[in-house]
């Protein structure tokens, strides 16, 4: 076995078992792109994957806000099946990523989120949306939106000055049960609730390999729950681990 083999093969081995012991890895480092490429109109992604080389986009014209109105467009639309990877969302950001039915994201960061960093949207309660590594910071409100029915995958990520990491649509006009996995994620302070869900109608969340930064106060909810809505505005109801739809425990969570 040649020398190269055999350095791959104990660097996969060290991974595996830090997989298997629940280890948390650390936090990737922000990216700082030498190139920024301004998005005046949506960029469609309709099939396979779009790589964008870790350059900075950012909205010009209609997209050009990073404000917090609803229904704004975003600086990249993804169709069913595709996947966004190695792209920098600077500021303006305006909605930042839509997700039109199943999706993949990987290594994407959001130097300053607009009025989400990503949304979920779509129809069939088989989608999942994967959030895989990347980071967000600068959310005054939500980091990732799910409108849709589904499951949203979030791991390998890490957010920073946030109002909530995740939230299940509050008062969206048609509900669904949503279902969201939280591993692997630093979130460091100010922030306010790493994930918000709606008990009445069956959202669940599971988090687990969560370390927080700097809330020596506990202020961050791990999990808060709301009576959602279909008009006017969700109540919240509540917070913390439970055995039903808030699924995690203390051990679960880290504090740094």
């Amino acid at each position: 076995m040649s020398r190269t083999i055999r350095v791959a093969a104990v660097a996969a081995l060290v991974v595996s078992a830090a997989i298997g012991t629940g280890a948390t890895a650390s936090a990737a480092s922000w990216p700082n792109p030498s190139t920024s490429v301004p998005v005046p109109k949506t960029i469609k992604v309709t099939s396979g994957t779009y790589d964008g080389g870790l350059k900075r986009f950012y909205g010009t014209g209609d997209l050009g806000t990073g404000g917090q109105s609803e229904d704004q467009s975003p600086i990249f639309e993804l169709s069913n099946g595709t996947t966004l990877k190695n792209v920098v969302l600077g500021s303006p950001a305006a909605d930042g990523v839509h997700c039109l039915g199943t999706c993949t994201l990987l290594n994407v960061w959001w130097e300053d989120v607009g009025e989400d960093a990503a949304t979920f949207k779509g129809t069939s309660a088989s989608q999942t949306m994967t959030i895989d590594g990347g980071g967000a910071r600068k959310a005054s409100d939500k980091v990732f939106q799910h409108n849709g029915p589904g499951t949203m995958y979030i791991r390998n990520f890490q957010v920073n000055d946030f109002g909530k990491l995740y939230r299940s649509c509050g008062n969206c006009k048609t509900q669904y049960k949503r279902n969201v996995v939280v591993d692997n994620v630093t979130a460091t302070v100010p922030g306010k609730a790493l994930v918000g869900i709606n008990t009445n109608y069956g959202d669940t969340a599971k988090l687990t390999r969560i370390t927080i930064v700097g809330d020596s106060s506990r202020k961050i909810e791990p999990c808060t729950k709301y009576q959602g809505v279909t008009s006017g505005e969700p109540t919240k109801i509540g917070s913390g681990p439970d055995s039903t739809n808030c699924l995690y425990t203390a051990a679960n969570i880290t504090y740094k």
